[in-house]
């Protein structure tokens, strides 16, 4: 099996698949986002197609990152745009969907841009790798499972393993293991949290 993947601008077409995550008054425009295609292994252990809007700027290192996690044979349950779930961030990581670009502001920090609005963030396998918040609260609910991080379960990250490798193999990036699933590719940009959201 052999990684493929590929680039694009953000053609019409594509502009017209994401009605939803990109709009005027994001903090990047079109011109700085690109939309990747890469093949990455399923929880079936079939290779699958998936896709990513992420800024232009990260393209060589996400695309270095996703083909070192394909040759590592880590699972993947999806990858799709954000838009097939109206941009809703709970309703795509309770589908267990890695994803990337979605515009939209920090949960709970109004006027502050998540770091997935520049297209810096990217949040691999949210169900097994869930956000817990200082409270206890875990998004998603189902991630419960997947707090303990002593657990090995498949599509889990665990520090110093394949994605934090993979991340932090890729210029300028890094990888969280926890409490967020988010794997980051450069700093935040002004006006991002700089924990992630």
């Amino acid at each position: 099996m052999v990684f493929s993947s590929s680039v694009s601008v953000i053609t019409p077409a594509i502009r017209a698949r994401m009605p939803y995550s990109w709009r005027p008054g994001c903090p990047v425009g079109l011109g700085d986002l690109r939309y990747l295609t890469v093949s990455y292994r399923g929880f079936d252990r079939a290779v699958h197609r998936g896709e990513l809007v992420v800024s232009a700027g990260q393209t060589d290192a996400v695309l270095a990152a996703m083909r070192s996690l394909f040759y590592a044979g880590f699972p993947v349950r999806q990858m799709r745009l954000v838009d097939v779930y109206h941009a809703d961030d709970n309703a795509s990581i309770a589908a267990d969907n890695t994803s990337a670009f979605n515009c939209r502001e920090v949960a709970g920090r109004p006027g502050v841009w998540s770091q997935h609005s520049y297209g810096v963030a990217i949040d691999v396998n949210p169900l097994e790798n869930p956000y817990v918040a200082a409270d206890g609260t875990v998004s998603p609910p189902a991630g419960r499972a997947y707090v303990d991080r002593s657990r090995q379960a498949p599509g889990m990250i665990h520090t110093s393993d394949s994605v934090v490798d993979a991340f932090a193999g890729s210029a300028g990036s890094g990888a969280a293991t926890g409490p967020r699933r988010r794997t980051t590719s450069t700093s935040p940009p002004p006006g991002a949290d700089p924990a992630g959201g």
